[in-house]
């Protein structure tokens, strides 16, 4: 029996190229809506074996509408999956994958609002739009003399340490688990002593209930008077009003976010000229030295490829029993 795959939130200008690519690769149908999921689209998952979705709401709620239109699957196209119940779908016999993707793209991606932020690019930018080619308000940081701490050494925090390693900066590390490849570039300290000694922070950790606002008042208090936070994993890492505080009383020099609280909703939608409905977002937007990305640090060609194959490999293997490592798919 063809299995068949349930896409919402489907980007159509990049990602149905792949889904067009890996339909005919693995052999498995797909559906999709441009809209996340809602009352006017679950059923369209119906005799679906598998749902993807990207961040979104996957409460217990929506789970078990899913599970009543006889889904088996929830394959999100991301690395991170706090936004789905975890619980309610085992309870509901759901089985939850994730995908893996090259960690180059975010890594670097995180290098340039490093970059950016120290050297002030953004407010140099601006200003040349305006014709103001004066120096004033425009001095920055040696980025090769500044100390930069990695707080999550997964594949692309330890991805950022191998690439960092080649600027000069003294490098440091914080993990619960330890890797041994990013020891060849980094060395391990507490948290207490990557907030002391860090010039720049950089977050690269799944978000749970252990690391929830990671970063908060008390986390900005311990840094360096003057750093600067590089979010591009996960918004609920930072308490965004300890962010707003930072900045406001000068603690922090700035900050570089790719990520922020309750983005859903707001990212990847056009709402040029509405009302801005997050608050908090909306201050940091107002600050010159806050750097604001819509979640984008992923967003190259073969990490969108890898995204919506990984689906397509997940409902594959969890429906056959066969695990592919890699293998070509033959038709």
């Amino acid at each position: 029996m063809a299995m068949k795959i349930c896409f919402y939130a489907l980007r159509e200008y990049d990602e149905l190229h792949f889904c067009n690519q890996m339909k005919e690769k693995y052999g498995i149908d797909f559906v999709y809506s441009t809209e996340y999921p809602n009352d006017r689209n679950f059923g369209l998952s119906e005799g679906c074996d598998g749902v993807s979705c990207t961040p979104c709401d996957m409460s217990a709620k929506v789970l078990e509408r899913f599970r009543g239109l006889g889904v088996k699957y929830i394959l999100t196209r991301s690395i991170g999956y706090d936004h789905i119940d975890l619980k309610a779908a085992c309870e509901l016999g759901l089985k939850v994958d994730t995908v893996s993707y090259t960690p180059t793209g975010v890594a670097d991606y995180a290098i340039m609002l490093m970059l950016a932020s120290v050297r002030r690019f953004p407010h140099i930018l601006k200003r040349a739009e305006l014709q103001d080619y004066s120096l004033k308000n425009k001095l920055g940081r040696d980025f090769s003399a500044c100390t930069v701490g990695v707080m999550g050494t997964g594949r692309i925090g330890t991805t950022v340490l191998q690439h960092l390693s080649g600027f000069g900066c003294r490098l440091l590390a914080y993990d619960v688990y330890e890797s041994e490849t990013a020891k060849k570039f980094a060395k391990y300290v507490s948290l207490d002593e990557i907030l002391a000694e860090s010039d720049i922070i950089t977050l690269h950790m799944n978000a749970n209930d252990e690391n929830y606002h990671i970063i908060n008042r008390e986390a900005i208090e311990k840094m360096k008077d003057g750093a600067y936070i590089i979010n591009t994993a996960r918004g609920k890492l930072i308490d965004s009003e300890a962010l707003i505080w930072g900045i406001e009383s000068g603690r922090l020099g700035g900050a570089a976010l790719d990520v922020v609280e309750f983005e859903n909703g707001l990212y990847y939608y056009d709402i040029m000229g509405e009302v801005m409905v997050n608050r908090k977002l909306a201050i940091l937007r107002s600050f010159p030295n806050v750097i604001l990305s819509p979640h984008t640090a992923f967003y190259t060609a073969e990490d969108v490829s890898d995204m919506v194959e990984g689906n397509f490999r997940s409902c594959y293997e969890f429906g056959t029993g066969k695990k592919l490592h890699g293998v070509e798919i033959q038709n």
